[in-house]
């Protein structure tokens, strides 16, 4: 049985972009009114929010994005495109490596935090001062959750991420401009206290934890959060691609030929001084 056209037409509906032979338009914009007029991050907001920012929005939003791009070829993200080009892939394959590599652990923490920092934000809405909410939430969180609070520690930046209170500092502006509310600036510091308190030494906010606090204050979701992080990453591991690719090297693994693995299983050959026959040694 053949369909008829709109069972065709509405087998995918969207509301983000309308386009036909001649019109381009995203969210209702003309694309050729949004060129030259709009800035990358404000198209970024405008598509996965579905309306223009402020010039202000789109900084502090620009501002989070510039601040991920890129941590060195030891980030798993950055080593897997690296080695993915020595293997032959091209750009946009050693991209995808990259992405691929950026889940729960690896730059999903932001997307976490941003669920940490709502909860605690739901407790205090209910009465709780932020403080005890904090406590409660942390407990809550390494007993149900991991004993790692996402967007806190980080194991070169000790003790202090750079990133982070340059990006709070920035929040704090916008908070005295009355952009954002500063209220998930204050749980992220409240957490750091706690966590600093609790261990005894610096627990850093981290760059996860930094840009959740500006995505929050800008009302991004939390999966958004991951995404944006993606795409910010995107740009140091377009870079360090091209870089493997004009350095050349073929099938690079993560360390140099001359340094080994750990071996942990067991040798019965060894043990029994016997040799299999045939072998040379």
């Amino acid at each position: 049985m053949s369909g008829t056209h709109d069972e065709v037409s509405d087998w995918w509906s969207t509301s983000i972009i309308d386009m036909a032979p001649g019109r381009i338009h995203i969210r209702g914009h003309p694309i050729e009114q949004l060129t030259g007029n709009v800035t990358f991050p404000q198209m970024i907001w405008l598509m996965t929010r579905g309306e223009l920012p402020t010039a202000d929005q789109a900084y502090l939003l620009e501002c989070a994005l510039v601040a991920a791009v890129d941590h060195g070829p030891q980030a798993p993200s950055i080593a897997a495109a690296r080695m993915a080009v020595t293997c032959g892939l091209s750009l946009n394959g050693a991209m995808a490596s990259a992405v691929n590599m950026l889940d729960d652990i690896h730059g999903g923490a932001g997307e976490q935090a941003i669920e940490l920092y709502g909860l605690i934000d739901g407790l205090v809405e209910k009465g709780l001062p932020l403080e005890p909410a904090v406590a409660q939430m942390i407990d809550k969180w390494q007993s149900e959750r991991s004993g790692y609070l996402p967007g806190f520690g980080h194991r070169f930046h000790k003790p202090e991420d750079p990133r982070a209170p340059r990006l709070l500092g920035l929040v704090d502006e916008a908070v005295e401009n009355g952009l954002v509310s500063g209220r998930f600036a204050n749980t992220a510091r409240a957490i750091q206290r706690a966590l600093n308190q609790r261990k005894g030494k610096p627990v850093p906010m981290n760059i996860d934890g930094a840009s959740a606090v500006v995505y929050a204050e800008l009302g991004f979701a939390g999966p958004l959060a991951r995404g944006l992080f993606c795409l910010s990453r995107s740009v140091g591991v377009i870079a360090h691609a091209w870089e493997q690719m004009q350095q050349g090297g073929r099938n690079k693994g993560p360390t140099p030929p001359g340094f080994r693995w750990t071996y942990t299983g067991s040798n019965p050959i060894e043990n029994s001084g016997n040799e299999p026959a045939g072998s040379d040694g």
